[in-house]
């Protein structure tokens, strides 16, 4: 499978849907013409794997800075040291999990367009990453339920996760984002289908980690309705699974999947790092701001 653009990635389809490890290409010497394949392959294939990198820091905000605009590494948790305040470290022997479905950062208005992620140490075995693509589960939704998603707001809500982390370990100073320093985790509104912004097409847009109820419906519809979409978006034919190795890079659309890490390596130690790109504000269908 190729992208369109000029350049031909060597793309080895991880499922019929999305998913993609690219094969042969070495992003810390990629040209510019290589890097935008990439970015259009990203729009196609969601979650795109590079196996054997050699990307240290410096190199992984020097790569996203070519595939987009950077972001602070977290709107509450600071960067893995000062000269790099792009990178989250995602480390277990400091709480760094992510054993939840999430989709990145929805808790603010404009969330990540996507992210990188690197592996940095890993356990023994374990520690795999899951991404479910949420355009593909709104399209094998039935019509009535399609028709009723397109129609709902739902309020996103970073204070369970973040609130804590913000008062107690920042002191009530966050990250600057959005060219604001986050003081504190206001609830935010997003359509519960979200169009993408560069295909046009819609994808479930709620998410176990962040997002804590439905607008306009009672608490128990709105429990009903999340749980059903939850159990619809994470069914196992929307899903890709990694099984990382030393030098792996991960690239996913933050716009169309959700993700969870498998938090089964018992005491072992695994640290990731993450960069994220700048993203937009969600609309619904027919919403377009």
């Amino acid at each position: 499978m190729t992208t369109s653009t000029a350049v031909k990635l060597d793309l080895r389809p991880l499922g019929p849907h999305f998913g993609s490890e690219v094969e042969r290409l070495d992003l810390a010497n990629a040209t510019d013409e290589e890097l935008a394949a990439v970015r259009a392959a990203l729009v196609e294939r969601k979650v795109l794997f590079f196996r054997d990198q050699s990307l240290d820091e410096d190199g992984q905000v020097a790569l996203g800075r070519h595939i987009g605009e950077l972001t602070a590494s977290h709107p509450v948790v600071g960067g893995v040291d000062e000269a790099h305040p792009e990178i989250y470290a995602l480390d277990s022997a400091d709480n760094g999990f992510a054993d939840v479905w999430h989709t990145d950062v929805t808790f603010m208005p404009r969330p990540p367009l996507g992210s990188i992620l690197r592996a940095v140490i890993l356990p023994p075995t374990g520690g795999d990453t899951s991404w479910a693509d949420s355009q593909l589960a709104y399209d094998s939704l039935s019509a009535p339920v399609r028709e009723l998603a397109d129609q709902l707001t739902a309020v996103h809500d970073g204070n369970r996760e973040f609130g804590y982390y913000l008062a107690q370990r920042r002191s009530g100073r966050g990250s600057v984002w959005d060219g604001e320093v986050v003081t504190r985790l206001d609830p935010v509104e997003h359509p519960v289908v979200r169009v993408h912004p560069e295909t046009g097409r819609r994808g479930i847009f709620v998410n176990p980690g962040f997002t804590s109820h439905i607008v306009g419906v009672s608490e128990a519809e709105s429990r009903a309705i999340l749980d059903l979409l939850y159990a619809h978006l994470t069914k196992p034919e929307h899903i890709v699974r990694h099984r990382w190795r030393a030098g792996d890079v991960a690239m996913w659309d933050n716009r169309s999947t959700a993700h969870y890490a498998n938090r089964d390596y018992g005491d072992a130690h695994r640290v990731m790092h993450r960069i994220t790109l700048r993203g937009d504000r969600p609309f619904g269908p027919g919403r377009r701001p």
